[in-house]
């Protein structure tokens, strides 16, 4: 009986001997214009839920601002998948390729690496075209604020809270990519994504890329007085630093690492790929 998308063990099956090995194939030129994209493509999702929620809150209360903020934000995986990207996060999931010996270490360590910054790269990319565009001072300059705060509030985690946080968030997105590899149709996929990104973002986890957009835009408009007055951080911006933004990507970059690396691809292979030469 066709159930219309990929068993799971066809998922593991696909993503470890065909998918993750022509992802670290790919020349660096390659990597880096797709990595470039992602970094863009996600940003894109995180201004997005910036704009669409930065006045929700008081009209619709700060669960359901946060449900719309995730839906809204589910656009930067679409995009990655659908349209075709490298996302630094999303190619955790490499690491089944390394389980089952397709694939070296020193091959995915250069994969990371080279999709990591370049997804910095389109990150900083987007701040900066943002920035020049002064959305930022949409209703009175409330965007800007909301945006400030919320990298403001990414800067004063600490790290065990920034690390559990990167930890569940990747344990999602590499979910969305996992179940978009399973899906037939481009509509299959954007609902496969559309529900695990939503409820990453809802729940308040950390997504290393999201965070090289949303940190540095708040670094780019805490300069601007009427803005840091609207979000009521008035002398309150003190780890808004680039410093700051360093001290929350190490940390959230690592979680991300265990939740796509070692609670999706690991416990995956050593279900399905694993028993499979066992048997």
């Amino acid at each position: 009986m066709d159930i219309g998308c990929k068993t799971p063990a066809t998922i593991a099956d696909t993503l470890t001997r065909t998918l993750c090995v022509k992802k670290v194939q790919a020349s660096a030129l390659r990597l880096s214009i797709l990595g470039l994209f992602a970094g863009v493509y996600i940003g894109f999702g995180a201004q997005l839920a910036i704009m669409v929620t930065h006045d929700l809150a008081g009209f619709l209360g700060v669960g359901m601002a946060k449900l719309i903020a995730g839906a809204v934000f589910s656009v930067g995986l679409m995009l990655v998948v659908i349209a075709g990207a490298e996302l630094f996060t999303g190619n955790n999931l490499i690491f089944l390729s390394v389980l089952d010996r397709q694939v070296g270490v020193r091959r995915l360590l250069r994969n990371w690496t080279i999709v990591y910054f370049a997804n910095l790269a389109g990150s900083l990319l987007l701040v900066l075209l943002m920035y020049w565009s002064g959305l930022w001072n949409t209703n009175g300059g409330l965007v800007g604020a909301k945006a400030l705060s919320i990298a403001n509030a990414k800067v004063d985690l600490t790290f065990l809270q920034a690390f559990a946080r990167g930890i569940l968030c990747n344990w999602l997105v590499c979910l969305a990519v996992w179940m978009a590899v399973s899906a037939r149709t481009v509509v299959g996929k954007v609902w496969a994504i559309f529900f695990p990104i939503m409820a990453f973002v809802a729940s308040g986890f950390e997504h290393s890329v999201a965070n090289m957009f949303f940190i540095p835009m708040g670094l780019a408009i805490k300069g601007q007085a009427a803005v840091v007055a609207a979000a009521g951080l008035t002398e309150k911006l003190s780890h808004l630093t680039v410093g700051g933004m360093v001290m929350n990507l190490i940390p959230v970059t690592l979680g991300n690492i265990v939740g796509g690396a070692f609670f999706v691809a690991t416990l995956y292979w050593a279900v399905y790929i694993r028993k499979g030469k066992n048997a």
